[in-house]
């Protein structure tokens, strides 16, 4: 009797598309940039390409312990709340908490209410051992949120649409998609452990550069840098992603040979 194959995990995750406006003013073919990672060649998955901030989502990411420490979904945040289901918590939170980790982006409000800027030096210094306590597992969202007394600002990242990878590659993630806009001061860098460089790129140059061979990525990042092109500032394409009424889920299958 032929024994049963073994069903091929699925992880979920969480990326987020952080967008700014170009540097030197706007540019007819490059009016916006965003910021993406290339991944350590030694890395068992996507080695030696560029992505977007992001990876699994954690068990703790769920914790009902932290929603004194966010700020929304707002109301208008309803459909894409419905859209990301049950374990809706648990996404959002993992997208701030990897930026945090991987990019050195932190998207939170101050005890002020405004959006955390690093142009404070000591703030940001903090922030970045704070940011390898994390790593380290030494620290958790809920002791950052307490010890800076910061609040996690759900509200400004909105869910743009849902990746499944194709049965057949060696690791499988459910990924969500979020789009949201750098924060005041807050430049980002590598984590020089599972990222090696950091560059903010337009879409239409990160597209290019991989056409001509010199900036790999992977299917899944190419489709949604397409999905990027076309608007006219990082404020427009936030604004048409946060009024989004369906959010697409794209399962492909694995070329045959």
């Amino acid at each position: 009797m032929d024994k049963p194959k073994k069903t091929q995990p699925i992880r979920p995750a969480a990326t987020v598309i952080i967008a700014r406006e170009r540097e030197g003013g706007a540019q007819a073919d490059d009016p916006y940039e965003i910021f993406m990672l290339r991944r350590t060649s030694r890395a068992s998955f996507a080695g030696g390409m560029y992505v977007f901030p992001g990876g699994r989502v954690d068990p703790d990411d769920h914790l009902h312990a932290l929603d004194p420490y966010r700020v929304g979904p707002s109301p208008g945040q309803a459909l894409q709340q419905k859209a990301l289901g049950a374990e809706w918590r648990g996404y959002w939170i993992a997208g701030i908490r990897e930026c945090l980790e991987e990019a050195a982006i932190l998207l939170a409000y101050d005890e002020s209410g405004r959006i955390v800027s690093f142009a404070d030096d000591a703030l940001h210094e903090r922030m970045m051992r704070d940011r390898q306590a994390l790593h380290d597992g030494t620290l958790d969202m809920i002791d950052l949120c307490e010890q800076e007394n910061i609040r996690l600002a759900v509200d400004k990242i909105h869910f743009f649409n849902r990746f499944v990878t194709p049965l057949g590659r060696p690791r499988r993630f459910d990924t969500r998609f979020f789009i949201t806009k750098a924060p005041p001061q807050q430049v980002g860098h590598h984590d020089d452990v599972e990222t090696v460089d950091n560059v903010w790129i337009s879409p239409s140059e990160a597209l290019a550069r991989n056409a001509a061979g010199e900036f790999e990525l992977m299917r899944v990042t190419v489709m949604q840098l397409q999905a990027l092109t076309g608007f006219g500032s990082a404020e427009a394409l936030v604004d048409s992603v946060a009024a989004q009424t369906e959010f697409p889920i794209t399962r492909p299958a694995m070329p045959r040979e």
